[in-house]
């Protein structure tokens, strides 16, 4: 059994290492700024998760119970949650920094190890009393069969040192992004707002749960569709989810707020304008992950002083990108171009 992402190879069949083994090797792509230019940094905050994969063959069913038996053959491990988004930052050529907690324990030094590799500079703070977030899924014939949780909530001793890591991370970076995954790790989002923008700084929040209230002040949200209705309410016509998100926009104070819609694309809601972003035309094999595809590319684009349609117009094709590739995936600088220099002028 082999094991990618973290180079190493399992124990013993069926278990786990005990710790990760990831070498400490920064892809110079993505730590250059184009000729002439310093990269765009951006702060991202929020919670985090390792996202593991059990690759395996499924031959027969289990004589206990009538589910699959997988035999695992290969391990993945990536970074998840706002990690992911972090990756996806770095891999478009931004300096990236990462603000979150994680237990102190192997899933937690897997963590680190891979945010080094993927060139990201990494502020953890380790609660021994919690453990590391991990999403680990089953993955048989090409199709996720079993996905498995591991959660609890940091203690808020932990939390507030992070708010205070933040003021000072904060100064040094041209636009934050937080990512809320609703694991406790952005208890304090109103003060990080209120921070940033009173120090000039873009904020993006990639919202979660039926509150958005605790977002007031931001400078964009990127709900999904299904996200957006939970908050606003069902409509039943284009013109009447128009209105509801201009509503909601307003009542927030947000600059912009960018709905995903799936096969529908995605729309941009601000003042005094509307922007439709059509879904490219791609064969969907894994959605998982695609929104911190859309809110990575959006902010590497706003601090690197894109306009608000060519920021929407590469999420948009980004997205299309992610969603052909298996889980947690990032967009390269070169593909992103591709799909630019493909589009009608």
């Amino acid at each position: 059994m082999t094991k990618k992402a973290g180079r190493t190879a399992a124990s013993r069949p069926g278990q786990l290492p005990a710790k990760s083994a990831v070498g400490a090797v920064i892809a110079p792509h993505a730590r250059r700024a184009q000729k002439g230019r310093r990269a765009p940094r951006v702060l991202v905050v929020g919670d985090v998760m390792l996202d593991r994969y059990w690759f395996g063959q499924v031959n027969r069913i289990s004589p206990e119970s009538p589910v699959p038996v997988v035999l695992v053959e290969r391990i993945e491990e990536r970074l998840g949650g706002a990690a992911n988004v972090a990756r996806n930052a770095a891999a478009l050529g931004a300096e990236v920094e990462l603000l979150s907690v994680i237990g102190q324990d192997e899933a937690g030094d897997c963590l680190s190890a891979l945010t080094v590799t993927d060139g990201i500079r990494a502020r953890f703070h380790r609660d021994a009393s919690v453990p590391t977030t991990v999403k680990l899924r089953v993955i048989g014939r090409q199709q996720q069969l079993l996905r498995i949780d591991f959660e609890t909530s940091p203690s808020n001793e932990v939390l507030a040192a992070k708010l205070q890591d933040f003021e000072r991370s904060v100064v040094d970076n041209d636009l934050v992004i937080l990512s809320d995954y609703a694991k406790g790790t952005l208890v304090h989002v109103e003060r990080m707002i209120r921070i940033a923008r009173r120090l000039g700084k873009p904020v993006l929040v990639d919202p979660k749960g039926d509150d958005y209230r605790r977002y007031r002040g931001a400078t964009l949200l990127t709900p999904n569709k299904s996200e957006f209705r939970q908050v606003a309410g069902a409509w039943s016509t284009h013109p009447e989810m128009i209105a509801k998100a201009q509503r909601l926009r307003n009542a927030l104070g947000l600059e912009a707020l960018l709905i995903t819609r799936s096969e529908e694309g995605m729309t941009l809601f601000r003042k005094s304008s509307v922007l439709n972003m059509p879904a490219q035309a791609r064969e969907v094999y894994d959605v998982s992950g695609a929104g911190d595809t859309v809110i990575a590319t959006l902010g590497v684009k706003l601090a690197g002083r894109a306009s608000w349609r060519e920021a929407v117009r590469a999420a948009n094709l980004a997205a299309g990108i992610v969603v052909g590739k298996l889980g947690t995936a990032v967009v390269h600088p070169e593909e992103l171009a591709a799909a630019e220099a493909a589009q009608p002028r």
